[in-house]
């Protein structure tokens, strides 16, 4: 393939598994490579994430745009992450024989037909935001979807794509180009949520933290803990050693554990070596040094 896009949009179901391997089994008619799909109960969420082409890959997006609108009803819906849209964000990444450009213009090419063929509202975000309050996608998604209804009435909040109306079951959507992000999770051996939003305002950019960093406290009822959860928008800068050590020295100021980390979608290998030559003390551990590697160069 000369051109490798990847897409992961994220969609606003995580417990019905017959909606999600519907989902997924129309994105997979579309020609697009699907690497992976995970869903959460309690976040009552799911991340799919697929490459293709220019042209494949925005046919999978728009289907699962499609099959999102038609099949989830955010008025019902209720979980613990964030959310304002049926399909919420549809993120872009530049892989290979594509820029960052190629993939901005992609998303408002995207953007434009979920408007106008779904009636959804789109919201330009990353490196395709037309404005500087639209770059982080937090600041869109603040309100979520019973909020929106008022917010989008607000000039400075008017959709890059669509009327300002949200749609009564779908609300709106955020797509837009950006680089590789980690969706990294930390659980922890309390069910005291004031603890998990402590450490998640230590740790994020936007609180004095780490840069490079989006975080929230959350809890998650079926596995009896709270959740540091967390998006790394860079992971060479913040690498995800030093991201695991401090949300565990700041979960030992309260008398906490870390239970398990979890791992949202898919990252580069070369995240996963950095943290593991930093355990083993292995500073010159590079992906030469793997045999699979080798093999498939």
């Amino acid at each position: 393939m000369k051109e490798i896009i990847e897409c992961i949009p994220n969609v606003s179901e995580g417990r019905r598994s017959d909606v999600i391997n519907e989902i997924v089994q129309n994105l997979q008619k579309t020609g697009v490579k699907v690497l992976d799909y995970s869903s959460d109960p309690d976040h009552n969420r799911s991340v799919i994430t697929f490459v293709g082409d220019k042209e494949t890959v925005k046919k999978g997006a728009l289907q699962v745009a499609k099959d999102a609108v038609r099949l989830i009803d955010l008025t019902k819906h209720h979980g613990t992450h964030p959310r304002m849209g049926a399909v919420d964000v549809i993120p872009f990444v530049p892989i290979k024989g594509v820029t960052m450009k190629d993939c901005v213009e992609i998303s408002k090419e995207v953007g434009k037909e979920i408007a106008e063929e779904l009636n959804v509202p789109v919201y330009l975000y990353a490196e395709s935001a037309t404005t500087p309050q639209r770059v982080k996608l937090p600041n869109i998604r603040e309100g979520e979807f019973e909020g929106f209804f008022e917010k989008i009435k607000k000039p400075e909040w008017k959709p890059d794509f669509g009327k300002p109306e949200v749609h009564p079951t779908a609300g709106v959507v955020a797509v837009g180009a950006r680089e590789f992000l980690i969706a990294y999770n930390i659980n922890l051996n309390t069910t005291d949520l004031k603890i998990a939003k402590k450490i998640a305002r230590s740790i994020r950019e936007s609180s004095g933290g780490l840069r490079y960093i989006q975080a929230k406290g959350m809890e998650l009822k079926d596995k009896g803990c709270v959740q540091v959860s967390m998006n790394i928008l860079n992971y060479k800068k913040a690498p995800l050693y030093r991201v695991f050590e401090i949300v565990k020295m700041e979960a030992e100021r309260y008398g906490v554990n870390v239970l398990e980390s979890e791992l949202i979608g898919l990252m580069p290998m070369d995240a996963a070596l950095k943290s593991l030559a930093f355990y083993m003390q292995f500073p010159k551990l590079t992906s030469d040094r793997i045999v699979e590697s080798k093999i498939y160069e």
